[in-house]
């Protein structure tokens, strides 16, 4: 070992030079000398000060010897030229410059039947049978998960199935829960409509794949137009079955389908979506029945639609009106008088009080004729429903009929009164002949 040289002639210094002398002359000590030798010794304490004392002479002294150097932005300017660094990260505040960005977290795609199946997620389901199902997932695995419900997962619970018909997917980390709203559909209406657990099965749902494919990129449909659909794919149902109006002909269906029950317009909706979606509506039982399409030129909410998916435009919806009422279907002839009145209720005050007092007229237009006057939902329409009920006598059945109608419309007029007026008809042409 080399011994060090111009240190202060301190007794740390000088302890330490004698030891390292020592040290390179290779002297043993004996075994008597060893306890006086280490009593003049510097502790480790002190060498670590005569250490740090060292290197800061040292670092003084090459800074003073050292040829000072300028900076780049001094010497630009001293000699007429532009800064060459220019303001750069300068400014830059030194948390921000030192802080490293988070590490992105991978995460590894897995489908929910896979993963349950490897028991690396548990998977609880909920759901009404019907159009609502949650599904409760915890990752048991010491992976980041993300994992998808893919749209077309059958659930089953006992007898009932349900298709999901939207795909979801959660992010769990591990040890993590989450829930995961499911838009479902019925298979079968004969399902149970209540909360029960449900199960992921193996089963498949060939029928309305192509189907639910095609909603996926259509995501204003609603839940009822769906499941509607669904039904009409994978049972056929009739009309009557799913409709909440009543049946023209009396019969009401017989196969216990209220829970399925659903308004004009979803129907509507539902028969537009299948034939936009490819399926080939000669099959579709409940296109057959004449009802559907008066029921939804009738209902405002619904109307419109109507008329797209039958091809009603609006230069010929009077004929329409005009040719139902006159060649329709005999069950619907008399429901044109109240799409009149709604629609063209100027017509209507002139033509149905001749159509309620022409005794000649079957009963069932005579009736249908009073009951629409309330339709037009005209202040005109009050007296002229009264004078028919003293005509024909406030004891006869169209006598009763018209008092009823009477009162409705002065509830409904004074109900109006009250209210500002949310839906407005557009107006029509006045058009002739009947």
């Amino acid at each position: 070992m080399r011994c060090a040289s111009g240190m202060n002639t301190t007794r740390v210094a000088a302890s330490f030079a004698f030891s390292a002398a020592l040290a390179c002359a290779g002297i043993q000590l004996g075994q008597h000398f060893l306890p006086k030798l280490r009593g003049s010794l510097p502790t480790v304490q002190q060498l670590a000060v005569v250490a740090l004392a060292v290197a800061s002479e040292a670092k003084d002294a090459h800074a003073k010897d050292a040829p000072q150097i300028a900076a780049p932005a001094k010497v630009a300017a001293e000699n007429g030229l532009p800064d060459p660094v220019g303001a750069g990260p300068a400014d830059v505040p030194e948390a921000s410059a030192s802080a490293a960005a988070p590490a992105a977290v991978e995460f590894e795609i897995t489908d929910v039947m896979s993963a349950t199946e490897q028991k690396i997620v548990q998977a609880t389901l909920t759901g009404n049978g019907r159009e609502h199902m949650t599904a409760h997932l915890r990752n048991n695995s010491p992976t980041p998960l993300r994992v998808t419900i893919p749209a077309g997962q059958v659930l089953e619970s006992g007898r009932s199935r349900v298709v999901v018909v939207r795909t979801a997917e959660a992010e769990l980390m591990p040890a993590q829960s989450a829930d995961i709203k499911l838009v479902t559909a019925a298979l079968l209406s004969s399902n149970t409509v209540a909360d029960a657990p449900y199960r992921l099965s193996y089963s498949g749902a060939d029928r309305v794949a192509a189907f639910l494919a095609w909603t996926a990129d259509h995501q204003e449909l609603s839940a009822a137009a769906i499941q509607t659909a669904v039904l009409a794919l994978t049972e056929n149902l009739p009309l009557n079955a799913v409709a909440k109006f009543a049946s023209a002909n009396g019969t009401a269906g017989t196969l216990g389908t209220d829970a399925f029950r659903v308004e004009t317009g979803d129907i509507i909706a539902a028969l537009s979506a299948l034939r936009a979606s490819g399926v080939g509506m000669e099959t579709i039982a409940m296109t057959v029945d004449p009802q559907l399409r008066i029921e939804a030129m009738i209902e405002p909410l619904s109307r419109e639609a109507a008329k797209r998916y039958f091809g009603i435009s609006e230069e010929r919806e009077w004929d329409f009106w005009k040719h139902e009422l006159l060649e329709g279907n005999p069950t619907t002839r008399h429901y044109a008088l109240f799409g009149i009145a709604r629609f063209y209720p100027d017509i209507a005050l002139q033509m149905l009080p001749k159509w309620a007092r022409e005794a000649q007229t079957h009963p069932v237009y005579r009736t249908a004729a009073v009951q629409a006057l309330a339709d037009t939902q005209r202040a005109e329409a009050l007296p002229i429903l009264r004078q028919i009920a003293a005509e024909v006598g406030p004891q006869t059945e169209l006598g009763k009929t018209a008092m009823q109608a009477a009162a409705f419309l002065d509830r409904r007029l004074t109900d109006l009164a009250t209210r500002p007026q949310v839906v407005a008809f557009r107006g029509k042409e006045r058009v002739s002949g009947l």
